[in-house]
């Protein structure tokens, strides 16, 4: 499949959300990526329910909510209640994630997985097959903005070897430091969807940037 392009609405204009989220309308993409953050299993705070309310009633594409938290499990029925599309969780925050993921699937919503840059793929190889999703953080989570880190183009790599051995349909999804140069390597290596923040949003024209991430 073509890969797919997931702007991150961390790096949106809150003073003026509702134009950000209708010039995602308009363009080519393919979901809106939201980062719910608790100041406890990352050093920032972003934003919660109520904002993500008002995000989903407005936004026409599907949601893929990425929650960077303790306990993330407890919040399932308010994921769903968005009608978001993916609900993704951190292993490092789920010491029984065959039982979360099982629990977002119940719900409805497909399950995603993310890594911290530290985190080894291979733990992966015994839910690869359970899980819709892995999303690889190429930045320590918390903030937009960083420096990409290099190792994570091997570890796609090495992520879509396991994901082809077990036979598993998961896809591979990135974030952080995402633009057209580290994207193109990225989908060369085999990731599937590109979580790209600044260089939307900060883009002269977020329309046409999101156009060449898809052309990558």
């Amino acid at each position: 499949m073509n890969h797919l392009i997931a702007p991150s609405l961390l790096s949106a204009d809150f003073a003026h959300l509702a134009q950000d989220i209708e010039m995602i309308n308009r363009s080519e993409t393919d979901w809106l990526h939201l980062d719910i953050m608790d100041g406890v299993f990352v050093p920032n705070i972003s934003f919660g329910f109520p904002v993500l309310k008002y995000v989903a009633e407005l936004c026409q594409k599907p949601l893929d909510v990425h929650l960077m938290i303790v306990q993330p499990e407890k919040f399932i029925p308010e994921v769903k209640a968005l009608g978001a599309m993916m609900m993704n969780v951190h292993y490092e925050a789920c010491p029984h994630l065959h039982r979360v993921v099982g629990a977002i699937h119940e719900a409805g919503m497909k399950a995603g997985v993310t890594l911290n840059p530290s985190t080894p793929a291979c733990l992966l190889k015994d839910i690869i097959c359970d899980v819709d999703m892995v999303l690889l953080m190429s930045v320590n989570p918390g903030f937009g903005g960083q420096k990409f880190i290099e190792h994570t183009v091997d570890k796609v790599r090495e992520l879509r070897e396991l994901i082809e051995k077990s036979g598993s349909k998961a896809l591979i999804q990135v974030d952080g430091g995402v633009n057209l140069e580290t994207g193109k390597r990225l989908v060369e290596a085999g990731a599937d969807v590109l979580v790209a923040g600044n260089s939307v949003f900060k883009a002269a024209d977020p329309v046409a940037m999101i156009h060449e991430l898809k052309s990558l």
